[in-house]
């Protein structure tokens, strides 16, 4: 893949086609930039996703507890 857009890199600088590779260029940065944003987005969400399954984890034993000292309280 990365020697196809080498060759058409090469071939438009070759051409003397100047603002074509330009725009080509601008292309490829905006892609690499949307590519990092949903990267980013991918890891907050998986991020709160653990951080919501932590917090579920902790009420439920925080609740185990609770309820394992009331019974000793009452015997």
């Amino acid at each position: 893949m990365i020697k196809f857009f080498r060759k058409i890199r090469q071939k438009l600088l070759a051409e003397n086609k100047f603002s074509k590779y330009l725009l080509y260029a601008i292309g490829e940065i905006v892609l690499v930039v949307v590519g990092i944003l949903i990267a980013l987005q991918v890891n907050n969400w998986n991020t709160k996703r653990v951080e919501q399954k932590e917090e579920i984890y902790h009420c439920s034993l925080h609740d185990y507890v609770l309820s394992y000292i009331t019974l000793k309280e009452t015997y």
